[in-house]
């Protein structure tokens, strides 16, 4: 089992977009895959077709209450992998988890029974909170998503700090997976500019896949369903395709 953390503070840079169509392209290709929604907001649960208000357990109850992974963890819908879904209770973990003996490992230790899957994906919260803490000390590598944009690389630069802190405390096998660039337009001159410099300063990470704007990608969730499965022929859909193949070609 490998697990994958989906990372960067910034907010609306395509991490639950990333966690729930790269999930789903994965388990396509015969992959057994978990995907963990650790955003209280838990977009990547209703993205898959799992209603937050109605699941007996969640992200929250894995981490707090120690519930064992396979009953938290349920069938995503149609689309191929199983999800630890996330609502507002994991809101209070937060504050929970500031009483509990080795709490950035709790999810940690909440994942060792998942050896059935080949790849546990993590959809992480765009702040870096000790949600996130939790998912770079359970996670063997790290996937960070952002958009080709003035703030970005400060961002970047920002995360990478955390992920270097991480491992030199709690986690040294922390690896980055690499950098996928989202919502990517080529007319942009800004983007041309910033995809020179992430080339420059992180050559082989960066992934060579792009994720463009695509409509069908953003109607996809409210569809519960990924891009894959709500129209495979958008361009959103290849794109994510493509993604996932690059992505098995690196392990």
């Amino acid at each position: 089992m490998k697990a994958i953390a989906v990372a960067n503070q910034k907010g609306g840079v395509g991490k639950t977009t990333t966690s729930v169509n790269l999930a789903a392209c994965l388990a396509a290709m015969g992959r057994s895959i978990l995907l963990v929604d650790l955003d209280p907001q838990g977009n990547a649960t209703m993205s898959s077709g799992v209603d937050k208000h109605e699941v007996e357990y969640s992200s929250y109850d894995l981490l707090v209450e120690g519930t064992p992974l396979n009953q938290v963890a349920v069938e995503a819908g149609g689309n191929g992998y199983a999800i630890v879904p996330a609502n507002r209770d994991l809101t209070a973990a937060e504050v929970e988890l500031l009483d509990v003996s080795d709490r950035e490992k709790r999810l940690k230790d909440a994942l060792a029974t998942g050896f059935r899957y080949d790849f546990v994906i993590i959809d992480c919260p765009p702040s870096l909170s000790m949600l996130t803490v939790n998912a770079l000390v359970a996670a063997n590598s790290v996937l960070i998503t952002m958009q080709c944009e003035y703030f970005a690389l400060e961002g970047l630069s920002a995360l990478l700090n955390t992920i270097r802190r991480v491992a030199d405390t709690v986690n040294p096998d922390l690896k980055i997976e690499g950098i996928l660039r989202t919502m990517y337009d080529p007319r942009n001159s800004l983007t041309g500019e910033v995809s020179a410099q992430l080339h420059k300063h992180f050559e082989n990470l960066v992934y060579r896949t792009v994720i463009p704007r695509n409509i069908r990608l953003a109607e996809a969730p409210s569809h519960g369903q990924p891009a894959l499965f709500y129209d495979r022929y958008s361009t959103g859909a290849r794109a994510y395709s493509a993604l996932a193949g690059e992505f098995i070609k690196r392990q």
